[in-house]
């Protein structure tokens, strides 16, 4: 299995990529390319973020999504949408049933202000920055990522609580490009979201 580098890949997998833990890449996905998400080892995050090839300001919109889904768990069947109601992807697959499209990306703000962390850590948001660079797009143009297998619950009142995620090794999403792409993806840094560790994430390109 290869190894996607920390600060992205122009390269479309032939074979599964690995994204080690508390980093992320970025690559082409053409239309009617489906991406798969692995989780290999189980209770991993992994962010998706995705633009047009053609048009950086066509990019991945929460909003529009869960609006026109009705819900805010999409699964096998749902749609993601651009922030122009254009359709991104299409949910194939999907062996989990339980992901975010509520919260952004981690980042170092988040850390400092969150968890009042002090000097650097690794966040999804500058993994992705960094990847998506590669590609001449820019941090500003990164919003709410669809966030794989993480569990966020909704309770009384509106409150949320960000839970150990519910994939098991193995459990796996798969998205089809209804557009070509760019996208971004990490191994998610953030501790809460992974139930206080670490693991890497596995994708492929088919």
């Amino acid at each position: 299995m290869s190894t996607a580098a920390s600060t992205g890949s122009s390269a479309s997998p032939a074979t599964p990529c690995r994204i080690p833990p508390q980093s992320g890449t970025a690559f082409r996905l053409r239309k009617g390319q489906v991406l798969r998400v692995i989780d290999p080892l189980g209770e991993q995050v992994s962010d998706l973020f995705a633009v047009s090839a053609q048009d950086f300001g066509c990019s991945l919109s929460s909003g529009r999504s869960l609006d026109y889904a009705g819900k805010i768990y999409l699964s096998e069947g749902d749609l993601l949408y651009a922030n122009d109601s254009q359709v991104m992807f299409t949910i194939v697959k999907d062996t989990v049933r339980k992901h975010d499209f509520l919260l952004t990306p981690c980042s170092p703000e988040m850390f400092r202000i969150l968890y009042r962390h002090v000097g650097h850590h690794p966040s999804c948001f500058e993994n992705l920055r960094l990847s998506l660079a590669e590609f001449g797009i820019e941090g500003h143009r990164i919003g709410t990522t669809f966030n794989i297998f993480m569990n966020v619950n909704i309770h009384e009142a509106g409150r949320m609580t960000v839970d150990a995620p519910t994939s098991k090794a193995g459990d796996h999403i798969e998205l089809r490009a209804e557009m070509d792409l760019i996208c971004g993806l990490t191994a998610c840094s953030a501790e809460g979201s992974n139930n206080g560790t670490f693991k890497p994430i596995d994708y492929e390109i088919l």
